[in-house]
Order: structure tokens, then sequence, then C-alpha cells
């Protein structure tokens, strides 16, 4: 009988290539440098996971699911801002505690693979859509909601990958994303004390310049 894929080995491999994808890009992926990173067999890649294009593949969908299982554990209060703002807090912590796995997810996607980061996007405009049901953002074009969530998704991934490159130093990145959350949600139509408050409970260490 054949021998059962080892599911320690699988995510060795995973581990190494999204290393080896985020630090030297995708010309480095080699099922011999894989073999060679983890002490296995060059076998190992496909019986794993089929193709060096699948293993690429399943580097972004286990990143993205472990990301949006991070997202869905942020608690849910009354308060629908603060809420958002720990929504996005915890999106930007995840990228930042383990930048790697962040550039590996949004680096090197061919233009026709399916979206896994689509989950992430709705997650971010159904906390929108609280905020707006609940008065504390301007109700009226319904398109808003969607284009504010992306830009909110964009004022924390934006952030991440200046911080990436090293144009942002470290302590600065976590006040430009809060700064900007509590700005942008002045700009839907919050009050500013409302929204200071509301970022001060998603974790905000201390008050945003008003």
């Amino acid at each position: 009988m054949p021998r059962a894929a080892d599911p320690q080995v699988r995510a060795k491999l995973l581990a190494a290539a999204t290393g080896l994808l985020a630090t030297e890009g995708r010309q480095a992926l080699s099922t011999r440098r894989l073999a060679g990173e983890v002490g296995t067999s060059t076998m190992a890649v496909y019986t794993h996971f089929g193709s060096m294009d699948r293993l690429q593949h399943e580097i972004r969908r286990d990143g993205f699911a472990r990301l949006c299982a991070a997202l869905d554990a942020v608690p849910r209060t009354a308060d629908p801002v603060a809420d958002l703002a720990a929504l996005l807090l915890c999106y930007f912590d995840f990228g930042a505690d383990d930048p790697q796995l962040d550039r590996a997810m949004f680096a090197d996607r061919t233009p026709t693979e399916e979206d896994e980061g689509s989950g992430v996007f709705d997650r971010v405009l159904a906390g929108v859509d609280r905020c707006v049901a609940d008065g504390r953002f301007e109700t009226g074009d319904p398109t808003l909601a969607r284009a504010w969530a992306a830009q909110l998704w964009m004022a924390a991934h934006g952030t991440l990958s200046f911080g990436q490159t090293g144009l942002l130093p470290s302590d600065a990145q976590r006040f430009l994303v809060t700064d900007m959350i509590f700005r942008l949600a002045i700009g839907y139509g919050d009050a500013a004390s409302k929204a200071q408050a509301s970022v001060l409970a998603a974790g905000y260490q201390s008050a945003p310049p008003t």
C-alpha cells in the first residue's frame, strides 16, 4: 500500500515555499529547492500538491483562510464603528506579524487565478453596512458602501505594503492606519467625538488627533 501523505510534511513544504516566494520570488521555487529546505524528496511536492503552480495557489488559499478565521474571531459589540476599526486592525496585525505570508498572498497572483481575497472585502463591507444601518455613516447611494470598504481596506493594506518596503518605521505604522480609520469614519458621516471613542475602544493606545 502507498504511504499516506504526512500532514506535517505538507505544512513544512507550505512554510518553506512561503518564505522562498516572499524573499526570493517565484523563480526561487523548485521541487529540488523545497525538498532541500524541508529535508524530504522532490516527489513529496507532487504527492501533497500535484504541481508547483498548485502549491503557490495553496500558499495563498491557506493564508486567506487563516486571515478570514482571524477576522471572524474579532468580538462583535454594540459599537459598529469600533468593530469595523477592530476588524481592520486585526487585518493589519495579521500582515505585520507574518510579512512573508502577507507578501506571498498578494504577490505573483496570475490574472486568471480565482480571487481568494474576496472574503476579506466581504467582511469589511459587512462592517461598513453595519455602520450605515446604525446611522453612524451616511446613507445614500448604496455603491458608496463598497467604495468606502475598498478605501478602508486600502488604508490598512497600503500601510502594510509601505512598511514592508522599509518606507515607514514600524512604530509609525499602527498609528497611521488607526488615524486613517478615524479620519475616514468622519468623512463617511460619523461625529468626530464618536469616531474617536470607537477607535479608542478598538484598541488604539492613545487618542488620535482631532
